[in-house]
């Protein structure tokens, strides 16, 4: 029996950030972590390029040295890769990661969707990394787990990070958790009864605004925050909904595709 904060009276949950994370997951099978501004959105780019992803803590200085052991090239901010000049290594932007080539392998840090995936590494929970871009092909896998009697999926809504290190709900991720489980019940129905409220205020608040997608997402704080920065371009990357088929599942330290091939008609 879990307790009121892990949601367990219901099939499909949500909470934010690590800590809700922590809880929501108590009894399910999978767990579903959003961060569409920009860690879900830049791993299903590197996904879709053909690359294995590494979630790892955020600027911890061991990632260079965890980078070497696996092969892989690793991540920097937004800001070290524009100061670095045209030639600077990969970065978290999406925009940018785009044009990347021979990316094989990456180690992408980043202070909420990456820590919280790598903390729900050893919690005996499926981890999918879910955006816009990706929410049909996600919504399709995550049926296949609800389709079996008994099984359950958190949402987590990433957020953001205030100066001071406490969590910053955002909108965002609100809206990528909205738009995954939008795309369930347009399939399945019935599974409305199986939200929780915190997952159901997620539904309410992406239909609200599936209709201007894109002017919500660059009005919305965290868009303001990357359009006045420099990084528009991340924003409308992040808003290209359902233009990718990547499922990234976390097996052992990496991200790979795990794609819905089945006939399911999501996103067609």
């Amino acid at each position: 029996m879990g307790t009121p904060h892990s949601q367990h009276r219901h099939r499909i949950r949500l909470d934010w950030g690590l800590q809700g994370a922590q809880s929501v997951v108590d009894g399910a099978d999978q767990a579903v972590v959003v961060d569409v501004l920009s860690f879900t959105t830049t791993l299903t780019v590197a996904i879709d390029l053909g690359a294995e992803v590494y979630p790892y803590q955020w600027r911890d200085e061991s990632v260079v040295e965890f980078a070497e052991a696996r092969d892989a090239r690793y991540a920097v901010g937004r800001f070290k890769a524009r100061e670095s000049g045209p030639l600077a290594a990969v970065s978290l932007s999406p925009a940018s990661l785009r044009t990347a080539t021979g990316l094989k392998r990456l180690v992408l840090p980043s202070p909420n969707g990456s820590t919280i995936s790598a903390a729900l590494r050893d919690r005996g929970v499926e981890v999918v990394g879910a955006c816009l871009l990706n929410r049909a092909a996600v919504a399709a896998h995550a049926l296949d787990h609800l389709h079996e009697p008994g099984r359950s999926v958190a949402f987590v809504a990433a957020g953001e990070r205030w100066p001071d290190g406490s969590l910053r709900p955002s909108v965002e991720d609100l809206w990528g958790c909205g738009a995954v489980l939008s795309a369930v019940l347009a399939d399945q129905p019935a599974l409305a009864d199986e939200l929780s409220p915190e997952a159901r205020a997620a539904v309410a608040a992406y239909d609200d605004i599936a209709g201007a997608l894109r002017t919500a997402l660059l009005d919305s704080a965290s868009g303001q925050e990357l359009v006045e920065a420099g990084f528009r371009d991340d924003v409308l990357v992040a808003a290209q909904l359902d233009s990718s088929r990547a499922v990234p599942v976390l097996e052992g330290e990496r991200f790979a595709d795990t794609r819905h091939r089945a006939a399911t008609g999501i996103g067609a």
